[in-house]
């Protein structure tokens, strides 16, 4: 009873908060390449129907070339803001008229926010969702960290870690140019001791490691993709993540499982940057035991 009354006296105050124009319908999206398969579409719109607002959320498949339009559309016809996933975290930005100081230094954006004077405003609540799904396990500050990965994901989980004080991060990367460019913005801009390492062949997660991040897709949508690392050295307490949603218990986790670490699927931090985001579009807070039930539900967990 308590979650049905607590839900209507958020939806007595939604008018307010996220004023609607009468006879327009308000609309935040998801922008990426695949996008199916994603279940933020039917945890947000879970989240707005238990707040009482008409609003909708779409997702759209976007190739590379026609992001520009894409964006030129939101903006066109008015969007709340919206999501952008895979690959268009970084590329997207030259497309926005400011950043949050946030994505500004991660220079990746997964959220857009319509601001009061029509202004598309970019913003990172990755990293900000993983943090709090990781410190649900592990306090990041003082740990040792591996971090594989040097994309979007990987810049926003990267900075956030540094920020909240991680003793070491190794950014293990193929390109070395993007593995570099990591590092040397962890050191520069969050003061991190971060390091490039190459990734070649399989990695061999060091013995040292106490947190370790798959940052990277491999595994989205193909439970049987491996992530080319070995945990033969893996201590064992260690805490394994994966930022991948679908399928949720993937090879990669189940490869560090059976070396006795702890894992930490990727529907905490959908949940929890979803959560962000709904707040800036609507200026409300969303039941995120709602929104994970929906995760589950959609995904069949």
């Amino acid at each position: 009873m308590s979650r049905v009354s607590e839900s209507s006296k958020s939806s007595s105050q939604a008018a307010e908060a996220a004023p609607i124009n009468a006879g327009v319908q308000e609309v935040c999206c998801l922008l990426g390449q695949p996008v199916a398969g994603n279940p933020t579409q039917f945890m947000i719109e879970k989240a707005f129907a238990r707040l009482g607002l008409d609003w909708r959320y779409l997702s759209f498949e976007v190739p590379p070339e026609a992001l520009g339009d894409a964006i030129r559309g939101m903006r066109a016809m008015g969007f709340r803001g919206g999501n952008i996933t895979k690959p268009h975290k970084v590329a997207v930005i030259e497309f926005l008229d400011r950043l949050s100081p946030a994505a500004e230094m991660m220079g990746a954006v997964n959220c857009i926010v319509r601001q009061d004077d029509g202004k598309l405003l970019g913003e990172n609540t990755d990293g900000k969702g993983f943090l709090e799904s990781l410190k649900e396990l592990i306090n990041p500050a003082g740990q040792r960290v591996v971090l594989l990965g040097a994309g979007g994901a990987a810049r926003a989980i990267g900075v956030e870690l540094a920020l909240a004080g991680a003793a070491s991060i190794a950014v293990v990367n193929r390109s070395a140019e993007r593995g570099e460019a990591l590092a040397k913005l962890l050191r520069e801009k969050a003061s991190a001791n971060a390091t490039y390492v190459p990734w070649e062949g399989e990695y061999e997660i060091p013995a040292d490691a106490q947190v370790v991040v798959n940052a990277t897709s491999i595994g989205l949508f193909e439970p049987e993709a491996r992530v080319p690392v070995k945990f033969d050295q893996l201590a064992s307490g260690a805490v394994v993540a994966d930022v991948i949603f679908n399928p949720v218990d993937t090879r990669f986790l189940h490869e560090a499982k059976a070396r006795g670490a702890r894992t930490l699927d990727g529907l905490g931090m959908i949940v929890n940057q979803g959560a962000i985001g709904f707040r800036l579009w609507t200026g409300l807070d969303p039941d995120k035991a709602l929104m994970r039930d929906a995760v589950e539900e959609y995904l069949g967990v």
